[in-house]
């Protein structure tokens, strides 16, 4: 790696005639150019999210990456710099940034550290390395890949304790178990006899946080928290002075309304490392990055208003898509922001992932007697005028349809999956409302199967994996959208069946990955992932949607992209997905 300053970020000079000033406003962390009109113009084209006052001053945030353009004008329009402190410390960021962006094209792994209880991976050592050297950036690698472990290796290798954890509510005890069984920190004179389970070794180690309520906080290396709590939080988490934070599953960052958000944000402030952990960032449209980007490192995709111009195209109800998401995708990685790996890339011992659909009947019967009150709705859809009245009417009629879709095809989706079972598999089955799941239970009761869904407790999740993991049991039911951070399933289970469907492609991709992972059983020829749908209701719309929304979340995070004619199409579908199903509710009535 050259250590060459590159020519837009040498020192501009300011020793002759000068174009204007430049200043910092503390108060809002925001650089201000006063300038005459032919500088101003080329600030607006080269800080998008730039803001205008007094017709001849210019604002932008001071950030490093807004620094290295600014240094890149101030060669071509000398200011006179009034906050050379500022300016030189965010200009030498700006070196150092550009810099790493250059090493990452040719990084060198670091060796797994001593204090590390298991040896890394070598595309793991790679991940370490990227997030030591970035500090604050997203590892996206596939699910199953070991983002966990990379991210506590990153802290062990740069001593950053204390370590902050934010994570699900239900991973909070997974990563306490994580941490006893990859880290060996200093036992602080501490005697240990006898032998530990890796929960017992976390204990020691870190600290899981209860209740809305500060209090006191033990010294302890790593505290861990769910994201339910941060708002409360982030106060008193500050006042630890942690040098990192890891955001595991930082998807649930993703809404910029919501007071974990504004807390994380908050948080970010006060840490010195922030690594995200998701093979999934995107859950649905491609604006989402930038509230995730965001809580990494403030206004590194400018401010949400430029992004959205810069990047995206509207989709309606406050929705944007991106626009390019390859485009985007290719901009993260080049900045340090985003690393990502796909299995088939370093894992090439792991068996393919086939996704298969399967027709399934329904009862005919059964979905229009539940879909009755919906069909009402459709009728009179068209005569109501308010906007907001006809949002809620189209909400009511998916969420009557999507269950009735559920319901009437769950007895042949225990058809299909009892041979599965006669034939010696080992199932994953997922669904999404407690009446598809009774009637699963009820029918596949011969096989004594076991739960994980949001009316279990912890203790009855624990029991539920473990009666599937002793062998118990060959069919363990899941719910969509309860269990995420999941782990060790791939050590037994062979196939996965969803017996319905998310709007997200990001919770397929989850809940097929709890399987298709490091672990795998690599005597099976290949992972069969299966898809129960029906020619009604509302199977065939999430479908099409589907395929709208796995365009931006493989653009962006580098997959296999679409092309620019297909995102265009998806774009002309999306609002067109319930008008279908309320034209057949019409009809069929």
């Amino acid at each position: 790696m050259s250590n060459a300053i590159p020519p837009y970020l040498l020192q501009p000079d300011a020793s002759g005639y000068t174009y204007g000033s430049l200043d910092y406003n503390a108060k809002d962390d925001a650089f201000l150019i006063m300038a005459g009109a032919e500088v101003r113009e080329l600030a607006k084209r080269v800080f998008p999210g730039c803001r205008t006052y007094e017709e001849e001053k210019i604002r932008f945030p001071a950030t490093r990456r807004a620094t290295g353009d600014l240094n890149w004008l101030m060669q071509r329009f000398p200011l006179q710099v009034k906050c050379p402190e500022v300016f030189g410390r965010l200009r030498q960021q700006a070196i150092e940034h550009a810099l790493r962006r250059d090493s990452n094209l040719t990084l060198v792994a670091a060796k797994t550290p001593l204090a590390f209880r298991k040896p890394l991976y070598d595309f793991q050592e790679v991940g370490m390395t990227f997030l030591t050297t970035n500090g604050r950036t997203l590892l996206a690698d596939d699910m199953g890949l070991g983002k966990s472990p990379q991210g506590l290796a990153a802290a062990v290798k740069l001593e950053a304790f204390p370590l902050v954890i934010l994570t699900m509510a239900n991973n909070v005890e997974q990563w306490q178990e994580m941490v006893g069984r990859f880290v060996d920190l200093p036992l602080t004179g501490q005697l240990v006899f006898g032998d530990e389970d890796d929960e017992a070794r976390g204990a020691r180690f870190c600290h899981q946080i209860h209740g809305r309520r500060p209090y006191d906080l033990p010294a302890k290396h790593i505290y861990i928290l769910h994201y339910g709590l941060l708002a409360d939080w982030h106060g008193a988490l500050a006042e630890l002075k942690p040098k990192a934070l890891i955001c595991d599953e930082i998807q649930e960052l993703r809404h910029r309304e919501t007071r974990k958000y504004e807390g994380a944000v908050e948080l970010a402030q006060h840490v010195q490392y922030i690594w995200g952990l998701s093979g999934t960032p995107i859950y649905n449209y491609g604006d989402e990055i930038w509230a995730i980007a965001n809580v990494l490192e403030y206004h590194c995709l400018g401010d949400r208003d430029s992004f959205l111009r810069e990047w995206c195209d509207p989709m309606g109800n406050g929705k944007h898509m991106v626009r390019k998401p390859a485009a985007l995708g290719e901009y993260l990685r080049r900045e340090g922001l985003l690393l990502r790996r796909r299995k088939s890339d370093v894992r090439k011992d792991l068996p393919p992932k086939r996704r298969v659909v399967i027709p399934v009947k329904h009862d005919e019967e059964c979905y229009n007697a539940m879909t009755a009150s919906a069909a009402e709705l459709a009728k009179r859809y068209d005569q109501i005028r308010k906007w907001s009245d006809r949002g809620q009417a189209k909400r009511e009629i998916e969420t009557e349809t999507r269950r009735a879709t559920g319901v009437s095809k769950a007895p042949f989706v225990a058809e299909y999956v009892r041979g599965l079972l006669e034939a010696g598999e080992r199932v994953l089955l997922y669904a999404h409302h407690h009446e598809v799941h009774d009637i699963l239970v009820r029918e596949l009761a011969a096989y004594h199967p076991v739960e994980i869904s949001g009316r279990q407790s912890k203790k009855d999740k624990k029991a539920a994996k473990a009666a599937f993991m002793s062998g118990k049991t060959n069919l363990i039911q899941m719910a969509l959208r309860s269990t995420a951070g999941l782990d060790g399933l791939q050590e037994r289970g062979t196939c996965v069946v969803f017996a319905e469907l998310d709007w997200s492609p990001a919770v397929h991709s989850q809940n097929e990955d709890r399987l298709h992972r490091i672990g795998l059983d690599t005597t099976i020829a290949e992972l069969m992932c299966y898809y129960l749908v029906t020619d009604t209701g509302m199977d065939e719309t999430i479908q099409d949607a589907l395929g709208m929304k796995v365009g931006q979340f493989i653009g962006i995070v580098g997959d296999e992209a679409t092309t620019e004619e297909d995102e265009i199409l998806a774009n002309q579908a999306a609002e067109r997905h319930m008008d279908k199903v309320i034209a057949k509710l019409k009809a069929a009535s």
